[in-house]
């Protein structure tokens, strides 16, 4: 599982600094205490299968902030900020536009009993993301913990 927090599109490591980004982002991190993320029973968007999160606040605080950072430290890039804590279960691809939304939706609500559950957030991911329109593919950057929990 996975929360997004920024895709800086067009950007890739090697148009960053990441040293500077490492040791902008690790000392941010240290002052952001671990949180809870409640996230809810799974929807059907436009794109994706996901499950929404709250509380919005602590996860905006980090998205801005990784925004700001990444914009100090690299090269021009589009940034597609998250702006809700959301975990995507599985996404579209060609063939999307004959899926029966409304069936989906309906069998997503047919199951019985809570589908909400806790994740605790105490780090961030930094990685490299790229896709082929087919599948999804990542390079881990670095793993940075937020304040208080073990490197």
């Amino acid at each position: 599982m996975h929360c997004t927090l920024l895709h800086a599109v067009g950007l890739a490591r090697a148009d960053v600094d990441l040293d500077a980004l490492l040791k902008d982002v690790g000392s941010y991190a240290q002052t952001v205490r671990p949180f809870i993320l409640t996230f809810d029973r799974p929807s059907v968007g436009n794109v994706a299968v996901e499950i929404s999160g709250w509380p919005g606040s602590p996860f905006a605080e980090i998205v801005d902030h990784l925004t700001q950072a990444t914009m100090r430290r690299g090269a021009a890039f589009t940034a597609a900020p998250s702006r809700y804590p959301h975990m995507s279960l599985a996404y579209t691809s060609d063939g999307a536009e004959h899926v029966e939304a409304v069936s989906l939706r309906a069998a997503l609500a047919s199951i019985d009993g809570p589908l909400s559950g806790t994740v605790l957030a105490d780090r961030l991911h930094l990685v490299e993301q790229w896709h082929d329109g087919t599948q999804i593919m990542w390079q881990s950057i670095a793993e940075v913990h937020l304040a208080g929990m073990p490197a």
